[in-house]
């Protein structure tokens, strides 16, 4: 795969976090377009989860700090707002998942767990959470009443089956994507515990480090998933496999994959490059170490479009603006940067 020229663009820096940034999301939320004003305009955020215990909010556009939201006594691993934009809610590594004010940053509750909590993702009316991580159970909690007990999911009966991301797909499905490379689609409205696991993909053998939901302008919705040293796109609908790029790095521990909403890109960074994807090892098809570039693909051939260079360590997670005029990029060195397209 014949590389790009380098590119020459210098993005948005936004320091801040002082650990490698697990996790960036961006979100959209109506406000008035003037005050008194029935009418409304979209404002975009960029919200990031850190190793560092603090998640932040941000200027979508600037990429200016707006707030932090602080309280975790652990490693933030992911970092959500709800549709509404009111509620986020943090994944970490105490042990915790924690639901905030996103206009306050006060805490409102704790939902406790027994193991490091990877992910969360908020159902799209707002009222569940769907929490995962090294227990390899996937939890349901209802929002609107925080004291009952969750609903639990158990990935596998003979073995424990850590959770690395969650998404809901509608109001009563949940997928988890598991570190054996199998992706369970749930209904989580289901009583019936042999009706529960409704399909599953699996994409491989080594564990999924990424994965996004994602409904292109053409209406159709896509699930783009980083495995391997693969880029793999299914119908979310269907599950049907509609392509898969085989990448120069391996996601062994870090980076991730977005597809642009036109369908017709994707950026990807992060991971390693040359050995073995199994141990890291050296077996002579490169040099052995953490890639630092951000790629763009073009979807349909795999070709490598672009190429960036800017981060001083490898790229944690990355995601594309809502209209594609931009992407974030978040690393291991504790920065995010804003890219124009």
């Amino acid at each position: 795969m014949a590389a790009a020229t380098l590119s020459r663009q210098i993005p948005i820096v936004c320091p801040g976090h002082t650990r490698p940034v697990a996790e960036v999301q961006f979100y959209t939320v109506d406000e008035p377009a003037e005050r008194g004003s029935p009418d409304t305009s979209p404002r975009h955020f960029l919200v990031s989860a850190c190793h560092d215990k603090s998640p932040m909010l941000r200027d979508a556009g600037t990429g200016d700090w707006i707030g932090t939201f602080r309280g975790h006594k652990g490693a933030v691993w992911s970092c959500r707002f709800d549709p509404s934009g009111y509620l986020a809610a943090t994944a970490s590594g105490d042990f915790s998942v924690q639901v905030w004010d996103a206009i306050t940053g006060r805490s409102l509750y704790t939902f406790a767990h027994r193991h490091v909590v990877k992910c969360v993702d908020w159902s799209l009316d707002s009222r569940r959470l769907a929490t995962g991580g090294h227990e390899g159970l996937l939890r349901v909690f209802d929002v609107e009443n925080p004291k009952a007990d969750p609903l639990t999911f158990v990935q596998a009966s003979d073995k424990k089956i850590s959770i690395s991301k969650c998404s809901w797909i509608d109001n009563s499905t949940v997928l988890a994507a598991g570190e054996d490379g199998t992706i369970r689609f749930w209904n989580v409205d289901e009583s019936d515990p042999s009706k529960q696991l409704v399909k599953s993909i699996k994409v491989g053998d080594m564990g999924i480090r990424d994965i996004e939901l994602k409904t292109l302008d053409s209406g159709k919705t896509i699930l783009t998933v980083s495995s391997g040293d693969t880029v793999s796109f299914y119908d979310a609908s269907t599950c049907q496999k509609l392509k898969s790029h085989k990448m120069p790095i391996h996601f062994r521990e870090e980076g991730g994959a977005s597809l642009h909403p036109s369908g017709t890109k994707f950026i990807t960074g992060g991971g390693r490059r040359g050995g073995s994807m199994a141990s890291g090892a050296s077996d002579g098809g490169g040099e052995l170490g953490s890639d630092l570039l951000v790629y763009v693909y073009d979807y349909e051939t795999g070709k490598v479009l672009e190429t960036h260079r800017g981060h001083h360590g490898p790229v944690r997670c990355l995601r594309y603006h809502p209209d594609g005029k931009s992407y974030a990029t978040g690393s291991e060195d504790g920065t995010i940067r804003l890219w124009t397209t």
